[in-house]
C-alpha cells in the first residue's frame, strides 16, 4: 500500500482510506459484523486511514469503530482515525462552529471511539457566523489540548482554506472528487497542492455509478440521500447509467473492477489526493482495494477521460437542501 504524508508535517498514511459512513446504514442496513470485517480486511491490506463523523448514525459509526478497536489488539497503533463535527441536526441552527460546541463534540467522539485523541479532526461544515481565522484558532486550541493531532475542513472553498491556513496548519480538506464530480479541479486541488494540504476525496466511485453494479433505480429510491438526489431521479438516472457503461467496458477490457479503476484514476491525480471509498461489504472492498495496485498509463487515462469527459454527469450532485453548508466557489 502506497503511503503519503498527511499535510505538510503530518504522519504517513495509506493513499487509500476507508470512509465509515456506510457503517451507520446511510446506504442501507449495515451490521456490526460486516463493518468489523471491512475494518479487518483494510488492516490486513495495509489501509491505515479510517474516516468517520459524529453525525454518521448519530454516533453509531464511531461506536462501531470503537468496539473494533477494543476487541482488536494492536489496531489503534496501526490506524489513523479521523472524525468530524459541526453539523447539529437542529433546524434552527444546522451548523455550529462555536469553540465550546466543537470541543464538546470532540470529547463525545473520543468517548465513543474509546481513545484519548484522534489523528485528524475536521470541521464537517463551516459555520459562517465565524470567520475562517476564528475557527482555525479553535482548531489550534484542540491540537494544543492533545485531543487531536491535526485538523481539517470539509466542503469549503479555496479562499476559506487560505484564510484558515494563515492561522493554523490545515492538514486536510475533504471534498467530493471523482470522475463524476470534478469541481475541485477548479481551484481546490491547486490550493491544496500549494498549501501542502491533503485533499481527502469522498464518494470516489460516484455513489456507485463508477462501479460494475450501480444502485438500481429502486435501490436509490429506497435510501434517504439518493431518493431525491438529482443524479438518481429520472430521466437523469438512466442517462447516467448509459453514460458510465463505456467506463465499465474500459475496466472490463483491462481485466479490472470498475471501482478499482475509478480509485486508480484519483490516485493518479497526485500524492496529495487520498480517496476514501465507503462500503459495508467485504466483497465490494476487494474491488476497491484493487485501486492502489492499478497503475494507469497515459493512454489509459486518456481513454477513461474520453469516455467520461468533464461535465458528463446528468443532474447536480446535491439537491437544494443538500447544498446548504458546502461552499460553492465556481
Amino acid at each position: 500500500m502506497k503511503m503519503i504524508r498527511l499535510g505538510a508535517n503530518g504522519p504517513e498514511v495509506s493513499q487509500f482510506g476507508i470512509g465509515a459512513m456506510s457503517f451507520a446504514g446511510i446506504y442501507g442496513n449495515a451490521s456490526v459484523e460486516d463493518s468489523h470485517a471491512v475494518l479487518n480486511e483494510c488492516r490486513a491490506a495495509g489501509v491505515t486511514h479510517i474516516d468517520t463523523s459524529n453525525v454518521y448514525g448519530n454516533g453509531r459509526s464511531e461506536e462501531i469503530i470503537g468496539a473494533w478497536l477494543k476487541e482488536t489488539p494492536g489496531a489503534r497503533d496501526d490506524v489513523h482515525i479521523a472524525t468530524k463535527a459541526g453539523i447539529t441536526g437542529q433546524p434552527d441552527r444546522r451548523f455550529n462552529n462555536d469553540p465550546d460546541y466543537l470541543e464538546d463534540c470532540l470529547n463525545a467522539s473520543l468517548s465513543r471511539l474509546g481513545v484519548d485523541h484522534v489523528d485528524l479532526f475536521y470541521i464537517h461544515r463551516y459555520d459562517k457566523t465565524h470567520t475562517p481565522e476564528d475557527v482555525a484558532g479553535t482548531l489550534k486550541h484542540l491540537i494544543d489540548s492533545g485531543k487531536t493531532r491535526a485538523v481539517g475542513f470539509s466542503e469549503i472553498a479555496p479562499s476559506t482554506l487560505r484564510r484558515a491556513a494563515a492561522e493554523c496548519a490545515i492538514a486536510a480538506v475533504q471534498s467530493e472528487y471523482s470522475l463524476s464530480t470534478r469541481a475541485p479541479e477548479l481551484g481546490m486541488i491547486q490550493t491544496c497542492a500549494e498549501m501542502n494540504t491533503t485533499l481527502v476525496a469522498f464518494s470516489p466511485v460516484g455513489r456507485a455509478f463508477l462501479t460494475d453494479a450501480p444502485f438500481t433505480y429502486a435501490q436509490g429510491q429506497s435510501m434517504a440521500f439518493t431518493k431525491d438526489n438529482p443524479r438518481f431521479v429520472e430521466p437523469n438516472y438512466s442517462a447516467n447509467i448509459a453514460a458510465t457503461d463505456a467506463f465499465r467496458q474500459i475496466a472490463a477490457d483491462m481485466g479490472e473492477p470498475a471501482a478499482g479503476v475509478a480509485i486508480a484514476w484519483l490516485i493518479a491525480q497526485g500524492d496529495y489526493v487520498l480517496p476514501i471509498p465507503g462500503t459495508k461489504n467485504p466483497a465490494h472492498l476487494a474491488e476497491l482495494l484493487r485501486g492502489p495496485q492499478i497503475k494507469l498509463s497515459t493512454e489509459d487515462i486518456d481513454r477513461i477521460e474520453t469516455a467520461l469527459p468533464v461535465g458528463w454527469a446528468h443532474g447536480d450532485r446535491y439537491t437544494v437542501s443538500q447544498w446548504e453548508g458546502p461552499e460553492r466557489y465556481c
